[in-house]
């Protein structure tokens, strides 16, 4: 039998080349995650209801509790206190010098967690409906409505699951920051060592502006966008994606002060304007 895959702390120390990993002492028995969204109600008189309208996501928190034990050194004199192993996961709460906040992890156990299908991944019961809908729609050879007769309601579950394109949006691990840390020590040696510990973790999902723009898609001409300019991209491109017309970008070049669009340099943060 093959040992278990242990779960582990990526830490991005600031300065470093390279993230450095953490493995806890032993599996979690169990994680809570917790998204929420800020919903505001607009209240209309005269209706049986107020109206709800998104505001903005809200970060999204992993609770679990680690762990920790080194009696197997011994628990006599000369005991191996259990700090040696509990404080690799207490540092990364504490302020490094050079960036004056704490270390950004991330928490990785295997790429099934909780996120890993969002959007039809390979593998769900959406990608799996997907796929039935395909197979029914090449032996009808016929257009989507015929895939769906064919198919039945294993079809119609996956228009339904399938939604819109949140591929992007998937995650195989948690990047986050250390929120809360609760020590809990339960054994001691008899010179007053700590033997045993359990860890009761709060991350904090981080994501920086850059990492949304790119991962969301946000997509909408009567709205204001904020575009990363990628490796390749020029206004008229831009201009397609948000106006459906190429020949608007000059519209995008003026409003962002751009005088010569050959020279914007690939990670420029472009403001996309409703058009008048």
């Amino acid at each position: 039998m093959s040992e278990p895959a242990k779960a582990i702390f990526r830490v991005y120390w600031h300065g470093r080349g390279q993230p450095e990993d953490i493995p806890v002492q032993y599996n979690p028995s169990e994680y809570t995650l917790d998204k929420q969204a800020q919903i505001a109600e607009v209240q209309i008189p005269g209706l049986d209801a107020p109206l709800q309208q998104f505001v903005r996501g809200q970060a999204e928190k992993l609770t679990l509790e680690l762990f920790f034990d080194t009696t197997e050194h011994g628990m006599g004199a000369g005991a191996t206190s259990v700090t040696t192993e509990t404080d690799k996961i207490y540092q990364l709460i504490k302020i490094e010098p050079t960036r004056h906040a704490p270390p950004i992890l991330e928490f990785i156990w295997s790429d099934q967690m909780a996120g890993a299908h969002i959007g039809g991944a390979p593998g769900s019961v959406a990608a799996a409906a997907a796929k039935a809908v395909s197979g029914a729609a090449q032996a009808a050879g016929s257009a989507v409505g015929a895939a769906l007769g064919a198919a039945g309601s294993i079809g119609a579950a996956a228009q339904a699951l399938l939604g819109p394109a949140l591929g992007s949006q998937r995650r195989n691990g948690f990047r986050c920051l250390l929120e809360s840390v609760k020590q809990k020590f339960t054994l001691f040696s008899p010179e007053g060592v700590p033997l045993r510990a359990t860890l009761t973790v709060s991350l904090r999902e981080y994501k920086r502006l850059r990492d949304q723009l790119l991962e969301l898609h946000l997509s909408s001409p009567d709205r204001t966008h904020v575009h990363a300019l990628q490796q390749g991209e020029q206004l008229a491109s831009v201009a397609q994606r948000y106006y459906d017309s190429p020949v608007d970008w000059r519209a995008i070049a003026e409003h962002n002060a751009i005088d010569d669009p050959r020279r914007i340099v690939p990670g420029r943060l472009l403001t996309v304007a409703p058009l008048d």
